[in-house]
């Protein structure tokens, strides 16, 4: 019986043996997979400092591979982001959703789930930035787009990801403005059209005019009938309403209203809708590349529609017209934006040493007293005068003087300037030129921006520190001394180039690409993987 009881407590203690061991290995199996897991994390975010130095914070946990239903939503919420990239007009092949999915269906082992959970975060990395600030850096574009985009820090892309929820995430990426929405908005009604063959035919004629008949104004008026600009009619002649008609195509595309379809306006008639989506795209990526606080009052000078505006939350309070820099290439208006902290009333041009020496210089070298209303400043600050001067004995390089306009209604800068110091040497001003600004096409300047109604642009800016704006202003400029009148509050200024713009009220405005930047940026959008869609219903 002892022998019996020794058999069955040996039995007993072998089978708790087997069942620790069990567990044991069990445990250990697991603890492997995790470390596999980890370790393949950690050499996959090797490549990338920002996803490497999250993973590590993150102790190297999954935030996209596990089978937790935070995970699950997390994968969800990223491939219909991708899946929905196309309608924010972003390059949607370059998220590889079919080859993120089949990585994830064929990881079998821990060690591939991590290659994968990886490539999970790369791919959320791109597309949240895309969506955000942009697909493109703009410098690389084009030499004059000097935009500051507000990019975000990478490693807070996906701190903050894992924090909130998945959806709502990805909706607060792209930009929140009214401007963006409506653009979105316009790109869905183009590609509509696009599916149901656009506008129709090109009208058949290089120009046409009130009281013309026959095929060519049959053909304009069914072209603005499918543009929207015309009720249905089966008039064959050019009458009133076609008139008035061309006249509304002509104010949302930045030409003069005179009814008459004159080459400019049939030129721009007979664009394609797919010319009108490339821009409206290119305005979108703009937009993202300008996804930051503007100021609930700012000022906004668009270079492709010759204007600048003052916005006070959304809203227009004051609109001029404006000239811009000559599409040449060192006269070409940069893209930025910066703060206006002051006006100069009475201002004296200092001529910029470009102009200077390659204009001004050559002039005064056939004729002394060329541009006599000039004065020449040697290195003391001192006036020099002409007679003393050898011009002949001096090039571009070595020209010692600085050339000053003294304040007059004949200076350069008219009698008033605004100020927002930069690198680039630009500002807004009055002009003498005042026949300028007849023109539907106005690049004219070397740079700076000058203003057809600078005194009212003046008054509306000191409406906000001074009682009687007006009053203020017209006493500076009495005294025909130069003054300089501090903002109270700085303005943020934008400089922007967009071929096509919305309004709250009406239609898209389209606006010609007069440097040509938007048609470089179509290119690189166009490389990059975005293709113009047709969208049924």
């Amino acid at each position: 019986m002892i022998l019996a009881m020794h058999g069955r407590f040996m039995r007993l203690l072998a089978l708790t043996l087997v069942v620790l061991l069990s567990n044991l290995l069990i445990t250990g199996t697991a603890e492997a997979q995790v470390t596999a897991f980890k370790q393949a994390v950690a050499e996959a975010a090797a490549k990338d400092r920002d996803i490497a130095a999250f993973y590590k914070a993150n102790s190297y946990n999954a935030i996209w591979t596990s089978n937790s239903g935070q995970d699950r939503r997390r994968r969800q919420a990223l491939m219909k982001a991708i899946d929905e990239a196309d309608s924010h007009g972003l390059p949607v092949a370059r998220y590889r959703a079919d080859a993120l999915l089949q990585q994830l269906q064929a990881a079998r082992s821990p060690r591939e789930r991590g290659y994968v959970e990886v490539e999970m975060s790369r791919t959320f990395l791109s597309l949240a930035r895309d969506m955000q600030t942009g697909a493109l850096v703009p410098s690389t574009i084009d030499s004059g787009i000097k935009r500051q985009v507000p990019y975000r820090d990478r490693v807070s892309y996906l701190t903050n990801f894992v924090k909130s929820n998945p959806s709502g995430f990805f909706r607060a990426l792209p930009p929140k403005t009214n401007e963006y929405s409506r653009l979105m908005k316009e790109k869905l009604r183009l590609e509509r059209l696009l599916a149901n063959g656009g506008w129709g035919q090109d009208v058949p004629s290089k120009a046409l005019k009130p009281g013309q008949s026959g095929d060519a104004v049959v053909i304009l008026r069914n072209r603005l009938m499918a543009m929207g600009y015309l009720k249905r009619s089966a008039n064959p002649s050019y009458d009133e309403k076609l008139q008035q008609a061309v006249q509304q195509f002509q104010l949302a595309h930045g030409l003069a209203p005179d009814g008459v379809a004159g080459p400019g306006t049939m030129s721009e008639i007979n664009k394609p809708v797919q010319a009108r989506l490339q821009s409206v795209i290119v305005a979108m990526e703009r937009e993202r590349w300008l996804n930051r606080d503007r100021g609930d009052r700012h000022i906004l000078v668009n270079l492709t529609d010759f204007s600048a505006r003052i916005i006070d939350k959304d809203r227009v309070s004051f609109e001029t017209r404006a000239v811009v820099g000559k599409n040449e290439h060192d006269r070409r208006s940069p893209e930025f934006s910066d703060m206006m902290e002051f006006m100069v009333i009475n201002p004296t041009w200092h001529v910029p040493r470009s102009i200077a020496v390659k204009e001004y210089l050559p002039m005064m070298k056939r004729n002394a007293n060329a541009a006599g209303h000039l004065k020449l400043i040697d290195r003391q600050g001192r006036a020099v005068s002409r007679a003393s001067i050898d011009f002949g004995a001096y090039t571009e390089k070595n020209f010692p003087y600085a050339i000053k306009q003294p304040p007059s209604r004949r200076n350069a800068l008219g009698l008033v300037k605004f100020m927002f110091p930069n690198k680039y040497n630009i500002y807004l001003h009055d002009t003498p030129a005042k026949n300028l600004f007849a023109r539907d096409k106005r690049d004219f300047s070397h740079g700076c921006i000058r203003l057809h109604q600078p005194f009212d642009f003046a008054y509306e800016l000191l409406s906000k520190q001074e009682r009687d704006p007006e009053a203020f202003f017209q006493a500076k400029l009495a005294t025909g001394r130069e003054t300089v009148v501090q903002l109270e509050k700085p303005v943020p200024v934008h400089i922007i180039y967009r071929t096509a713009f919305t309004t709250p009220k009406g239609r898209t405005q389209y606006r010609g690409d007069v440097y040509g930047r938007d048609a470089k940026i179509w290119n690189a959008l166009s490389k990059a993987g975005v293709s113009l869609r047709a969208v049924r219903g």
